[in-house]
């Protein structure tokens, strides 16, 4: 088994919540490439994140919580900036973000160690970070410098694209990854920003055309389209009493990315199906535990979740 490396954000999320009957905002590390990483050390996977975190007390929290869980951290880079806050509201279970920093602490990183990158059995990138020309810069000389798979999630953050040429934009930086990923996993949110009006069928067959070897869109607690080759597949989400939606998606794609080291990538739309439904009940323990990173599941954790 090889190792990944996960390209972008770390960033301190404040969630709506309450304490002693009083509203507050509660403290939780965060970030989606940062969860994906804490995921995928937790259900076994070697993993290193590529990120920049602030120089101040809540940036050596971040390191600090990496290394606990057992992500390398040789490619975290720290930036003489506040860390970046994203202040997550609710309606239901499922978090909106507005985000707080300038510049962003989280998009100021400007290479990835090359034999790093070259030695990985993954490489992951997506999210927010694309937004920033620097980041962006590295993300492209690390994807192209892959040494096996590349994974990609658009992550699509509607707050942080006020104008439909910030759309367009994002989206041509989207559709420069998914052509050459070996998997491209995104949300129907993101579908539904990115591609409006398209059925998710036809989002998922768009990115085939464009280059991407297998898609999944997720489809919050209807589960998942799997577009492989010709054939679409969809699988259902387990029933789960969700009380906080935060990194359900992000844990998917640490448990695609736990299974493309284990396993490497599957060559049937079966094979895939089979690691995304292992991805849906990562995602459904996830919704019943508060908070992004400190509740991604260990596999124990699945097991027991839904023994018979």
């Amino acid at each position: 088994m090889g190792y990944a490396v996960v390209l972008g954000e770390a960033l301190i999320d404040l969630l709506d919540g309450e304490c002693a009957g009083e509203r507050v905002f509660r403290q939780a590390i965060g970030g989606g490439p940062f969860n994906v990483s804490v995921g995928v050390a937790r259900l076994g996977g070697a993993v290193s994140f590529a990120g920049s975190v602030g120089d101040d007390a809540l940036g050596t929290r971040i390191v600090d919580y990496l290394t606990d869980v057992g992500v390398d951290d040789r490619a975290v880079v720290r930036v003489p900036v506040p860390t970046t806050l994203a202040v997550a509201t609710f309606t239901g279970a499922d978090p909106e973000f507005h985000f707080y920093g300038s510049p962003f602490s989280y998009s100021l990183l400007t290479e990835v160690p090359r034999d790093l990158v070259a030695g990985s059995a993954v490489v992951y990138c997506g999210s927010i970070v694309l937004l920033h020309q620097e980041f962006l810069a590295a993300a492209r000389s690390a994807w192209a410098g892959a040494g096996g798979l590349r994974v990609f999630d658009p992550n699509v953050r509607p707050s942080l694209l006020p104008t439909p040429a910030d759309v367009d934009g994002l989206r041509s930086v989207v559709e420069e990854f998914c052509a050459t990923a070996d998997l491209v996993k995104l949300s129907h949110a993101d579908a539904a920003v990115l591609y409006p009006g398209l059925s998710l069928s036809s989002v998922a067959g768009d990115l085939l055309s464009s280059g991407a070897r297998a898609v999944v869109v997720t489809r919050g607690p209807a589960g998942a389209l799997v577009a492989f080759g010709d054939e679409r597949v969809e699988l259902p989400a387990p029933m789960v009493e969700a009380i906080d939606a935060t990194g359900a998606g992000d844990s998917v794609m640490a448990a695609l990315i736990a299974g493309l080291l284990a396993d490497g990538a599957p060559t049937t739309v079966e094979g895939w199906s089979r690691h995304v439904s292992y991805a849906l009940m990562v995602a459904g323990l996830v919704c019943e535990r508060p908070g992004g990173a400190v509740a991604m599941p260990t596999r124990d954790e699945v097991a027991a979740r839904y023994a018979a």
